[in-house]
């Protein structure tokens, strides 16, 4: 296992146990209503929308290069935010490293 690779396990381990925390006490949609009571949380809820759609841009441009169809990531980011970019990055990085395998 890549040191990326490694990285990455970490960091959705970690950020999926957030989240189930966060699902656990206010649920879906409790999650997105403070973004719509403040200035200030609408700011935060614009820049999330900005950055996944600039993830999804990257990971349709990328999928052209690494092989990897970009489809179930962004299906995932509209629906989960961040695991849609995380996983696409996983499974860029087991392709990566098949192919270096192969080459071997």
């Amino acid at each position: 296992m890549s040191g990326r690779l490694a990285l990455l396990t970490v960091v959705i381990a970690l950020f999926s146990v957030l989240t189930v925390l966060a699902l656990t006490d206010v649920g879906y949609l409790g999650i997105l209503e403070p973004h719509f009571q403040t200035w200030g949380g609408g700011q935060v809820f614009a820049d999330l929308v900005i950055v996944c759609t600039l993830a999804c841009i990257w990971m349709l441009s990328d999928a052209r290069t690494s092989g990897v169809s970009a489809w179930p990531f962004l299906v995932i980011t509209l629906f989960l935010g961040s695991f849609g970019p995380l996983l696409y990055l996983v499974a860029r990085e087991v392709r990566a490293g098949a192919r270096r395998q192969a080459s071997a």
